[in-house]
């Protein structure tokens, strides 16, 4: 008899690490063309876009949360709302600063 609060592990196949594989080695080349193209303020927009969906995908498919439990992904999403809340604490902080009028 197995334990209550086991749960079956779920077996991911070789296509899906090698799609993902794929999925950042583009990244990986849009990231390199993106450094030489000339963007202006965009740059760094760009660039904080193509790592935010690396690092998703690698979340998501490398560290199992695609298959995790509901907690596992509560987690991990307040985790994320935390970091936001605190990002936009200090950028609003940042922003309301008398710049130069001292």
């Amino acid at each position: 008899m197995s334990e209550p609060n086991q749960h079956a592990h779920h077996i991911v196949g070789p296509g899906v690490y090698l799609v993902i594989l794929f999925a950042l080695l583009i990244g990986t080349a849009l990231t390199v063309w993106a450094s030489y193209v000339d963007l202006g303020l965009w740059n760094p927009v760009i660039a904080l876009a193509i790592a935010t969906t690396k690092a998703v995908l690698v979340v998501l498919f490398f560290m199992h949360v695609w298959y995790s439990s509901k907690l596992t992904k509560l987690t991990i999403f307040s985790g994320i709302f935390m970091f936001l809340v605190l990002i936009s604490m200090t950028l609003a902080d940042y922003i309301s600063r008398a710049w130069g009028s001292w």
